[in-house]
């Protein structure tokens, strides 16, 4: 799977090195509000397999809805938000946006997050798994990611 992607006006571009490990539809308040949509796609990737080729994003930080930080990186040209750092989230990872891929038709959601906050109107494709919050990884995830998750909490990855 070809994964590229950057901003709107092409400043920061970047590529993935691996699959991602799970990809969330997030239907929380925050992810809402950023977006300004109904929900966000978030690729949960090791940071070292995200790899930029030119121009390095920025960043601001703010408290998410667990209370930790969240690092939100944009462009700081065209103000395109690219990936987010959740510091409550194991590992050093990052979850990238997919709407900023190339290419975003080639991936969809493993599963649906923060359910309890997703508009009325929106109807969840049947045979996806859906949580009215989050949920325990060991529960969801593929052997091979938990596996990749594990090395990179080690700091093997």
């Amino acid at each position: 799977m070809d994964l590229e992607g950057g901003c709107v006006c092409g400043a920061v571009r970047y590529r993935l090195t691996a699959p991602p490990l799970i990809v969330h539809a997030c239907h929380c308040r925050d992810c809402q509000k950023m977006t300004g949509s109904a929900f966000v796609l978030n690729m949960w990737i090791e940071k070292n397999c995200v790899k930029t080729d030119h121009g390095a994003p920025k960043s601001f930080t703010l408290p998410a809805g667990s209370g930790k930080l969240h690092e939100v990186f944009y462009c700081g040209n065209c103000m395109t938000r690219l990936w987010s750092k959740y510091h409550a989230a194991p590992g050093d990872t990052l979850l990238v946006r997919v709407g900023t891929l190339d290419h975003p038709e080639r991936v969809e959601p493993d599963v649906h997050i923060f359910t309890r906050s997703k508009l009325p109107w929106l109807q969840l494709p049947p045979g996806k798994p859906a949580f009215e919050a989050f949920y325990k990884i060991p529960d969801v995830w593929p052997a091979a990611s938990q596996d990749r998750l594990r090395r990179n909490i080690a700091g093997q990855s």
